[in-house]
């Protein structure tokens, strides 16, 4: 539960104006509390029990937003950059006032699924080195993936830095002849998240990927409506499905 909070903290809070343009607005009478206007900017609330209007519309609270963003090639998952653009970039400015951060990494050239939130505690189930969240990849790969690699990955391999990965579960959707060779779609799922970990097993194995797209993340799918720098609030059982979801311990 909040606590309560001065009017002019909340409007302010919820992006409608600075302290001082707030104190106006009261003055100038835009502001009500439970349909009586309000005279003292100051005034302490109760933003879930009391009904706060600015020019007629209701203010609904929140301290907390969950964003999904279909991350775009070229962006880095940071909230700040002196070089390259952010994901934090993408956002309205709206969405940017409960300062929201990326959860855990997407390559630079990595596109898909990522979310935003400021909801530490969350953030930590989802990431913790003790837990371990499936997430799906879908990758297009230079050369003949099938068994072998399959046999590899369940196995575990062995990366460049001598780590040995957890189990992985690749699935071949299809394969095709391009004018450079023969390239496989596929679809990985791993248990953990190390430096560029996909591109470094499929390294492990003689195979290059060429595209890589992030689908899913514990319950949390992709919302394949979304165009590459979209993004949406996540729903209210969207929400739940990641707060229930605790990952596997080891």
């Amino acid at each position: 539960m909040p606590e309560k909070m001065r009017i002019d903290k909340l409007l302010s809070n919820m992006g409608l104006g600075t302290r001082s343009e707030i104190k106006r607005a009261v003055k100038q009478g835009k502001v009500t509390l439970n349909g009586t206007v309000v005279k003292d900017s100051g005034l302490i609330i109760d933003p879930i029990a009391q009904e706060v209007a600015y020019e007629g519309e209701r203010v609904i609270y929140r301290n907390v937003i969950y964003l999904m963003l279909n991350k775009p090639q070229g962006v880095i998952s940071a909230t700040e950059d002196n070089k390259d653009r952010t994901v934090i970039d993408l956002l309205k400015q709206e969405d940017t006032l409960l300062n929201p951060f990326p959860v855990g990494r997407l390559d630079k050239d990595t596109v898909g699924l990522l979310l935003l939130t400021n909801d530490g505690q969350l953030a930590h189930e989802l990431l913790s080195p003790r837990k371990h969240v499936d997430k799906t990849y879908e990758a297009l790969v230079w050369g003949d993936v099938g068994e072998v690699e399959q046999t590899a990955f369940t196995a575990g391999v062995e990366l460049d830095d001598g780590y040995v990965t957890m189990p992985a579960e690749l699935m071949i959707v299809n394969k095709e002849e391009q004018p450079i060779g023969i390239c496989s779609t596929i679809r990985l799922t791993i248990r953990e998240g190390k430096f560029h970990q996909v591109k470094r097993m499929f390294d492990a194995v003689g195979k290059k990927v060429l595209t890589l797209k992030r689908i899913s993340m514990g319950p949390l799918q992709l919302d394949e409506s979304l165009e590459e720098g979209s993004y949406r609030e996540l729903t209210a059982v969207e929400v739940e499905q990641l707060r229930a979801h605790r990952g596997r311990e080891k």
